[in-house]
Parts: structure tokens; C-alpha cells; sequence
């Protein structure tokens, strides 16, 4: 057995912050002490995580975020921004594309909804003054903070990336000093101007000049949409996600193919095997049904649910078809304030530093969520103008029947993100753990050995299984068929999670001690 990413669970009296970088958690916990609310909290972490981890998220990048406010369902916000008016899928084919373009061009960039959904956010529920709120994150990027080293690993790969911020044209060492002043420039146009201040700004303009016609100065007035959570009950509580273009209705579909039956110890191998089959078994046609046009409701009718139960075998792993994979990195805020309204908040650029493209006026990381959208022609996921591509971010809220706040969590993954949310939720209902040994426990997730485009799990036997977990997993998974790999919780294939519960006592919760540098702060 390897190390145990053993974290504790933090308890606090009136609020919580919880994110994948100590420095976001701190600040935000700073706002929540001078009276902000959860959505302040949420957003300013995310401006400090947007200044200090690029690597996971940017002003460039997709947000969406679930707010529970009150007693009842929470609300939903997709700020995943649409694909330009110049979109133009014969083009890509006729050039040969089976699959988007993933890195260095245009075409994969759609217009990036970050802003959008900090201002949409912040205009609803804030409760202090937006440069309160994004004042951290100024503060940061003009005066410097101490590289993690998770951003030292990763600075090199965007070394000779055109328009490139100086500090990532050398070798990064942990805890070098680092500024961003085109940030700090960015973030107070944001502060005076509101979303004008960026896509009416230095950021848009530059937008337009790279993408050559991909987007119009019209593409850019779009605005982010309060949607529909998606809702299901299992376990005696009320589970709440995203409806598509996100992939969220996956961890409901999980939970309702797994509530019914009488789950095992958690140490018995045979719940990794079940946590891993109602994954793939409710996951096994998301390349085909997954679009911004889906009906999530459609997708978690009691008729599903007990086809995807019916194929579960708990002595058998079971063949499912499959399409193959594109992982993804991504960062989530979870916060409660002391009235109780709590929201997860998670923000990615696609894949580590997106496209490798920079806006030069900004130095701004554009994303590269297009690369979720298909080139087969008719396709409901088709590349097209105005479009949204599918979304792996799967944020996830729970309530308990009466519509009280039970938890706010949410995790980076990629593809694996409903699995690690899955499994998160499982332990903390169904088996009755508190955040921190939920959070520390050896998780599984499908194997993914690569493909292109938004694809799925390729279907092999292979399931990766954390160096922690039990022997008797091993031995038991192998029994049913799976082909159980061991690997380091500490390689970021088994997600970065954060949870809050909201107790009697106070909100208690979690940081992932995968991401190394994460923290759950408390007042």
C-alpha cells in the first residue's frame, strides 16, 4: 500500500472555504470575516486561482456554478461561453480534421465565460463591492506570490508559447517570486468597468484580431444563463447538478442506479466494483447523447435508471462499448457563509493551460473547450456558430428533503469528474463518513488511455485503483473481471476535490490533499 493522503476534517463555526490553493482559501476566508457572502468568497478565490494557477484556470477559461440560497433547489449558472459566428465545421473537415483541433488554433477557443459568470455571480448574491472582492487577486498579481510547485512542474510546457508572460520563459522554482501585471491591469478594468472592462476591452479587442474572423465584436456581448438545476433524490437527500451542456447529470445517474441496492462495506473490494460499473454503465453512450441540446431530465427517467441497474453484476465486471478519452485540468471553490448560502464554483481552462494561445494585451490563457465539440456532420454536438460544446465540469449540491443545505462539492478530473463526485457523495451518505475521511479514502476511476475529441473511457478491463486502497480491493476487483492497477493519488488522475457539510454545528469540511496545496479555511 502506498501513503494515505490522510486530511483531516476542518471545522468551523460559522463559514468555509475550501480550495485547491491555500492562498485562494485564505483570502476568500478574509471576505467571508468582513461580512461577504459564499458567492464573494467563491469568486475571489477564483480570481486569486486565476492569478496564481493558470495551469488550472484563467479569465480565459468556462465556469459554472450551483448557488443554494435559502431553503429550496439551488440555482444554476452556465458561463461556458458559445462558439464564434465564424465557426465553420466543412472548413476543418475539408482540411482533414476528423476530431477539433486541440492546441494552437482558434478554432478551439470558444468565447471564454469566466467574467461573465464572476459579474453575473457577484450581481446576484455579493454582498461586498467587486474590487473588495477581486482585491486579492490584484494584490497578487502586482506585487507577487510564491510559486506553488505544482506551477513550477508545469510552467515549462508553455515556454515558447508566443505572448507568453516572462516568468514562464525561464525555469519557475517553488516559491519564486512571480508577478503579472497585465493581470492586475485586467482584473481592475473588470473592477471599474464590469464585464465591459474585459470583453469591451484590451481582452476583447485581442480576441477578435487572433481569431481572424472566428468571432464578432456581437459574439462577444453574449451573457451567461441561469438554467435549471438538474435534481434526484437518493440516499434520503436531494442531489442537484448541472443540466447539459455539462456532464454533471452523470453523478445523479450514479446515484440513482446505486441507491436502491444494499451497498457493501466500504472496505469490501466488492463497493469499488459497484462505484466503477453504475459509472460505466450510465457513462457508456454520454459521446452520443452528450450536447448543450440534451434533455438531462430524459437522461435520468426511472426507465433508464433501471436499464443501466439491470446490466449491474456485483460478482462481474460487464462489457460495455466505449469511444476513448481527453482528461482535462480545472480547479473548484466550495464555500458556506455563516447565513448558510453555499456554492460550488468550478472553473477550468481545459486542459492545463488551454490552447497554448495568449491574448498578447492581457496576457490572458485562452482555453480550449471547443475540442469537446464533434465533426461528424448532423451531429447534436456539432462545431457551429453560437454553440456550446459538451462540458466535462460537473459541480454538485446537496439538500436534504425539506431544502436545507447538506453539501457543496465538486472536483478537476476531466472525464473522471461525475466518478470522483460519485464516489465522494456515496461515502458521505450512504456509508456515513464526515468530509475528511471521505475525502482521504482510496478512490477507482476508469481507465483512460487516450483518443481524441470528447470522448469516454475506451472500455478496456483496466481500472485504476489509488496505491492506498485495501489489498482485499485488489484481489477483489481482479476476481471480477477488472484489470486493477495501482497508481499515486498524488498523479491527479483521481481528481482534486473539495467538500463542505453544513451541520448543526457549523460548516465542516474538506480540501483535497491530492493537490498538495489546497486548504479548507474556516471562521
Amino acid at each position: 500500500m502506498g501513503t494515505d493522503p490522510f486530511t483531516p476534517t476542518v471545522h468551523a463555526p460559522s463559514g468555509m472555504v475550501c480550495s485547491a490553493d491555500h492562498l485562494a482559501s485564505s483570502a476568500s476566508a478574509a471576505l467571508l470575516r468582513r461580512g461577504g457572502s459564499a458567492v464573494d468568497a467563491a469568486v475571489g478565490a477564483n480570481a486569486v486561482l486565476a492569478v496564481a494557477d493558470p495551469h488550472l484556470c484563467g479569465m480565459g477559461g468556462d465556469l459554472l456554478a450551483l448557488v443554494h440560497d435559502g431553503i429550496g433547489p439551488p440555482v444554476a449558472l452556465n458561463a461556458a461561453g458559445r462558439a464564434g459566428s465564424g465557426a465553420d465545421p466543412e472548413r476543418l473537415r475539408s482540411e482533414g480534421h476528423r476530431v477539433m483541433p486541440f492546441r494552437g488554433d482558434i478554432r478551439s477557443v470558444t468565447v471564454p465565460g469566466c467574467v461573465d459568470g464572476w459579474c453575473a455571480l457577484h450581481d446576484r448574491f455579493g454582498r461586498l463591492p467587486l474590487s473588495e472582492v477581486l482585491a486579492p487577486a490584484i494584490e497578487y498579481a502586482e506585487d507577487g506570490w510564491p510559486a506553488s510547485v505544482l506551477l513550477a512542474f508545469m510552467a515549462p510546457s508553455v515556454a515558447t508559447v508566443v505572448d507568453v508572460e516572462d516568468w514562464a520563459t525561464r525555469p519557475v522554482a517553488d516559491g519564486q517570486r512571480l508577478r503579472r501585471p497585465r493581470t492586475a491591469a485586467t482584473l481592475r478594468a473588470v473592477v471599474d468597468q464590469g464585464r465591459d472592462g474585459f470583453y469591451g476591452g484590451a481582452f476583447g479587442a485581442g480576441l477578435l484580431a487572433m481569431g481572424g474572423g472566428e468571432f464578432t465584436p456581437e459574439d462577444l456581448d453574449g451573457r451567461p444563463d441561469w438554467v435549471e438545476p438538474l435534481g434526484l433524490r437518493a440516499w434520503g437527500h436531494d442531489l442537484w447538478t448541472m443540466p447539459p451542456s455539462s456532464q454533471g447529470y452523470l453523478v445523479l445517474a450514479g446515484a440513482g442506479v446505486l441507491d436502491p441496492l444494499d451497498l457493501p462495506d466500504t472496505e469490501d473490494p466488492a463497493w469499488p466494483h459497484l462505484l466503477a460499473e453504475a459509472a460505466r454503465v450510465t457513462g457508456a453512450d454520454r459521446y452520443e447523447v452528450l450536447s448543450e441540446q440534451a434533455d438531462g431530465a430524459e437522461l435520468l427517467t426511472a426507465e433508464r435508471l433501471q436499464a443501466a441497474r439491470d446490466r449491474l453484476d456485483p460478482a462481474r465486471r460487464i462489457e460495455v462499448p466505449w469511444g476513448g478519452p481527453r482528461p482535462g485540468d480545472t480547479t473548484v471553490i466550495t464555500a458556506v457563509d455563516r447565513r448558510s448560502q453555499g456554492v460550488t464554483l468550478i472553473q477550468s481552462n481545459a486542459k492545463d493551460f488551454g490552447a497554448h494561445l495568449v491574448e498578447p494585451a492581457t496576457g490572458t490563457f485562452l482555453h480550449n473547450r471547443g475540442n469537446g465539440f464533434r465533426l461528424e456532420p448532423g451531429h447534436d454536438a456539432e462545431y457551429g456558430p453560437g454553440r456550446r460544446p459538451p462540458h466535462t465540469l460537473s459541480p454538485a449540491l446537496v439538500t436534504t428533503p425539506a431544502g436545507v443545505l447538506r453539501a457543496v462539492v465538486g472536483t478537476m478530473g476531466g472525464d473522471s469528474q461525475p466518478q470522483v463526485v460519485l464516489q465522494l457523495i456515496a461515502r458521505m451518505l450512504a456509508a456515513g463518513q464526515e468530509a475528511g475521511p471521505a475525502m482521504s479514502a482510496p478512490r477507482v476511476v476508469l481507465d483512460r488511455t487516450g483518443g481524441t475529441g470528447f470522448d469516454l473511457w475506451d472500455g478496456p478491463d483496466r481500472l485504476l485503483v489509488e496505491d492506498h486502497a485495501p489489498d482485499a480491493w485488489f484481489d477483489g476487483l481482479r476476481s471480477r473481471g477488472h484489470d486493477a492497477i495501482r497508481r499515486s493519488g498524488f498523479s491527479g488522475e483521481f481528481g482534486h476535490a473539495q467538500v463542505i457539510e453544513v451541520t448543526d454545528d457549523g460548516p465542516r469540511g474538506a480540501a483535497d490533499p491530492r493537490a498538495l496545496i489546497g486548504a479548507a479555511v474556516g471562521h
